[in-house]
């Protein structure tokens, strides 16, 4: 049971053995070399058109091997973990140096992580297939039962139980049990006339008791209630407006328009719109932003990085002054920054860089009733279909679900919306901050890597946006 075992009985390798492949990662004359081990466990179930339609199991097992030489990387994996396969995937990793380099013995001391954010009472990974079932059960009648327009539910539940050992040329060797689940809804509903869609998700790294009957009913019901909502939903106008976005969902925006452009390796090659602002106000002064792994139970936690890094909160934006990056160990070197636990990887088979995990706009002193109060005209984002977002920081926002403002109250719902801007223009409005932190689960793709994060934010306004509709 991988919950009971450590490194040695799950990859069948000692310590002896992983000094000697870092000797032979550094034989050709690099400066670092890591190994990433990985054994990951994982499964999914699929309830659609009333029956489960779909289970799947699915385990992996590999080592990832990187050799660092100046800032140029070589890097290597092999799924067969038998020592000969091994050493010649070092020896790849180790040919982006050219020179001879004398046998180095790596001492490796094992270090014990000093976070502890994950639930690992009751993994999910380890309850019986029919457990999972009846969770999905509960959840899929409880959007089904909603509204007699509601025509279609797909809900899905996935899990996984990740063991990684990270060991270096430092003398670093460490490891971390991840889990990680996420419950989902997709609801169609059709009035004959139109049909529409609602979204809901619910997960991190929690286990088995965080699925209460409570909460299996309100991620189905709250799919529904949005695609039921959505019928009734008329085509926005377009032009410049006041804008509030919700909490929960709008983390997406935080994410894309400010995280992205203050994860290093954008920073450190110019690509990024924050390169050369540090210490510079970037945002209006009631606008604070942190990066926090250490968060428990979230989807984005983690207790070391994939470079073994302990994590830890790093302040990214303090006051609407600029003070931080997300930093691996290439980024923070040719920076000359400190390592902050940022390096992610989606498996063995990829090569670490900077990535989000938890990424929060921080609480501010207003409720969300005096924000949606304040506005006479304007729109309020309610959930979000995704965005893209240029290295300029220009973006562009699909909204699923919106409203009216009028006179300081919700009205008409509102569909087929896009709010556009630029991340720093966008920041420098944001006027009013709330006190109703809410999250958002999302797995972000970056480098053809996706991997699982986290977005908070309060509700908030923006004193002037650009809305893109149909009217």
């Amino acid at each position: 049971m991988i919950l009971r075992k450590n490194y040695e009985e799950i990859f069948s390798i000692n310590r002896d053995d992983i000094s000697r492949l870092l000797g032979t990662a550094l034989s050709k004359g690099g400066e670092f070399a890591e190994l990433f081990f990985e054994y990951r466990i994982s499964s999914s179930i699929l309830m659609e058109e009333d029956i489960i339609k779909s289970s799947s199991e699915n385990i992996i097992k590999g080592v990832g091997i990187r050799v660092i030489n100046g800032l140029q990387t070589g890097y290597a994996y092999s799924n067969d973990l038998n020592l000969e396969k091994i050493s010649k995937a070092a020896l790849t990793a180790g040919s982006i140096a050219n020179s001879n380099s004398k046998f180095r013995s790596i001492n490796l001391d094992f270090k014990s992580t000093k976070n502890n954010g994950y639930d690992l009472k009751l993994p999910l990974s380890k309850e019986a297939l029919q457990t999972k079932i009846e969770l999905v059960k509960k959840t899929y009648s409880a959007a089904l039962s909603y509204d007699i327009r509601i025509e279609k539910v797909s809900c899905g539940l996935g899990d996984e139980l990740q063991f990684v050992t990270i060991a270096n040329s430092n003398g670093l060797i460490i490891s971390d049990l991840r889990p990680q689940t996420r419950l989902s809804v997709t609801v169609t509903a059709g009035d004959g006339k139109n049909r529409t869609t609602g979204f809901k998700s619910a997960g991190g790294r929690v286990g088995l008791g965080y699925y209460t009957d409570e909460l299996l009913v309100e991620t189905g019901k709250a799919s529904s209630e949005e695609a039921i909502v959505l019928l009734g939903a008329v085509d926005a106008p377009s032009g410049e407006q006041v804008v509030v976005l919700s909490n929960e969902q709008s983390g997406v925006l935080i994410h894309e328009a400010i995280g992205h452009p203050l994860e290093a390796d954008g920073v450190r090659k110019g690509a990024s719109i924050m390169t050369g602002k540090l210490n510079e106000m970037v945002a209006n002064p009631i606008v604070s932003i942190i990066e926090d792994p250490t968060i428990s139970e979230l989807r984005g936690s983690l207790n070391i990085d994939d470079e073994g890094t302990e994590t830890e909160k790093v302040v990214l934006v303090e006051h609407g002054k600029l003070v931080g990056f997300m930093n691996d160990y290439l980024s923070a070197k040719a920076l000359g920054h400190e390592m902050n636990g940022h390096a992610r990887r989606e498996s063995f088979s990829c090569s670490p860089i900077p990535r989000m995990n938890n990424t929060i706009l921080l609480n501010g002193e207003s409720t969300a009733e005096e924000i949606i109060s304040s506005v006479k005209s304007g729109f309020f984002a309610k959930s979000f279909q995704g965005g893209m977002v240029n290295s300029t920081g220009k973006f562009t926002f699909s909204v699923n679900l919106g409203y009216m403002i009028e006179d300081g109250k919700l009205t008409q719902p509102i569909k087929n919306t896009t709010l556009i801007g630029s991340n720093i223009e966008i920041l420098k409005r944001i006027d009013m901050v709330g006190d109703d932190m809410g999250f958002f689960l999302g797995s972000c793709g970056k480098d053809c890597q996706t991997v699982p994060v986290t977005c908070g934010t309060p509700t908030l306004r923006i004193s002037k946006m650009t809305v893109g509709g149909t009217r």
